[in-house]
């Protein structure tokens, strides 16, 4: 059984993307589809279908992996930060995470979901079998951001929640999922999107 991607498509496009999708945004979710079909189609779909829901707001909508900010550069996304910290406007950070290390590299977000700090990037990498340590940006690249995603959610690499604790044959907790990535932080609204994924992904063909 395989996902009816053109039901999928006209579902996401009516529910989630009212403006339309372009291209790119076409080719992010198939990427995260193709991985899916892969590698877990005998799984829950509930899985996929959170998984696409974190993508969407902690990618910008975009579905490609990106950078904290948005930036277009390493040196642009820590500067933003920097100016966000100065300005007051990050009051739950504790450390400056994305400031230039001693190497010269950057430990901001990066990716479908926004993973953070040198050990993180090790952990995630290890898990994945690449060096994101000697390469951080390896983690914008499609492919190591769909396993890094796909990985980390199943298996609570993020905040040591997986998807099979709030999704499984006796639950489905769309809201506090989101503590798979980080605490509550518009988990209301992700549970939504959830639900728009799960419905997009009900024809089978």
């Amino acid at each position: 059984m395989s996902i009816n991607r053109a039901f999928f498509f006209d579902h996401i496009r009516e529910k989630l993307f009212p403006t339309g999708l372009d291209q790119s945004q076409v080719d992010g979710h198939d990427a995260i589809l193709d991985a899916w079909e892969k590698d877990h189609a005998a799984d829950d779909q509930r899985f996929l279908a959170y998984i696409l829901a974190t993508a969407y707001p902690e990618s910008a909508r975009a579905l490609q992996p990106v950078r904290e900010t948005l930036a277009n550069s390493d040196e642009q996304a820590a500067r933003r930060l920097e100016a966000a910290w100065d300005a007051g406007k990050l009051p739950w950070v504790r450390t400056p995470y994305w400031r230039k290390d001693a190497d010269g590299k950057y430990w901001f977000g990066r990716g479908l979901v926004q993973i953070t700090f040198k050990a993180n990037y090790r952990k995630l990498g290890d898990a994945i079998g690449v060096d994101l340590v000697a390469d951080p940006d390896l983690a914008l690249e499609m492919d190591v951001a769909v396993r890094i995603i796909v990985y980390g959610m199943l298996h609570g690499s993020f905040t040591g929640n997986k998807l099979a604790d709030y999704f499984n044959k006796t639950k489905a907790d769309w809201v506090n999922a989101r503590k798979i990535i980080n605490g509550l932080d518009r988990a209301d609204a992700i549970a939504g999107y959830g639900k728009a994924y799960y419905a997009a992904l009900s024809d089978t063909v």
